[in-house]
């Protein structure tokens, strides 16, 4: 059985290995990484998810947390955290598909997250952008609140998708915090106003490719304005593939896999020394 893993301290530990490394791209390759947040499950990929995975650890990716979405993808999400070490399971309930709930969905969630002692709570957030179109608001924040509670309660990270609605986050983190064991604003790219609140509530900032389009000048405010201690790196793949990626999977160069977290550091090395 997989041992607990302390995971906030995997959780901050990379930002200040990548942060203040030097080092060059060759020897960054053999550094020990950690890919924060992603979506082995997602059926893009996830009849490739175990060569994905070797591909990541062969390249000094030593865990991989893998979020779950949906209450039909949450028992993949444990079957892989299962298989392999270095997979941390993650189980939440995305605000895009809260109208799909099952009546038992939150104590199926609760029961997971308990029976798994690495496991954290996500992906959950809010988002008010035309991706989550037709989805009801109000339940968007009803099902947070039950599962920011839950990750509170029993002393779990939580990893936090926000699109467009960082003032109503914002709110309800205030309420229910703070977190002592993190919480992750993931693919982060809100304002360099919020963080400072944000911070003080528990918070760590997780940068992907999804970063990278934004011009330079915006996209370099947003990673200073974070804490050195308070920022990780992620893929969310197969989504946000890097503009300069490392490594493309099989069969489809337009999908993102977790080895790309080289690529996301030498991104924000690059900004961080500009």
């Amino acid at each position: 059985m997989k041992e607990a893993i302390n995971i906030k301290l995997f959780y901050i530990s990379l930002a200040v290995l990548c942060i203040v490394s030097s080092e060059t791209k060759i020897r960054s390759m053999a550094m020990k990484l950690f890919d924060a947040h992603c979506h082995l499950q997602d059926q893009r990929v996830v009849d490739k998810a175990s060569l994905l995975i070797h591909i990541a650890n062969a390249a000094g990716v030593v865990y991989i947390a893998v979020d779950g979405i949906t209450e039909k993808d949450w028992h993949l999400v444990k079957e892989m955290s299962d298989e392999y070490d270095s997979v941390i399971p993650n189980f939440g309930l995305h605000p895009w598909y809260v109208e799909g709930k099952s009546r038992s969905w939150f104590d199926t969630l609760k029961e997971l997250i308990e029976a798994n002692p690495s496991a954290a709570v996500g992906e959950i957030g809010l988002d008010k952008s035309p991706l989550a179109k037709g989805v009801d608001f109000g339940e968007q924040v009803e099902v947070l609140k039950k599962q920011l509670q839950l990750a509170k309660g029993l002393k779990r990270p939580a990893s936090v998708h926000c699109l467009d609605a960082f003032p109503e986050l914002l709110q309800i983190m205030k309420e229910i915090g703070p977190f002592p064991a993190g919480v992750i604003l993931h693919s982060f790219q809100g304002s360099p106003e919020v963080v400072p609140q944000l911070t003080k509530l528990g918070s760590y900032f997780s940068f992907s490719g999804h970063l990278m389009p934004l011009k330079e000048d915006k996209a370099r405010k947003i990673v200073k304005a974070v804490p050195l201690d308070r920022i990780l790196l992620e893929t969310d793949a197969p989504d946000a593939l890097p503009t300069n990626p490392i490594f493309s999977v099989p069969g489809n160069a337009t999908l993102n896999q977790p080895a790309n977290v080289h690529s996301v550091f030498f991104f924000l090395f690059s900004i961080l020394n500009r």
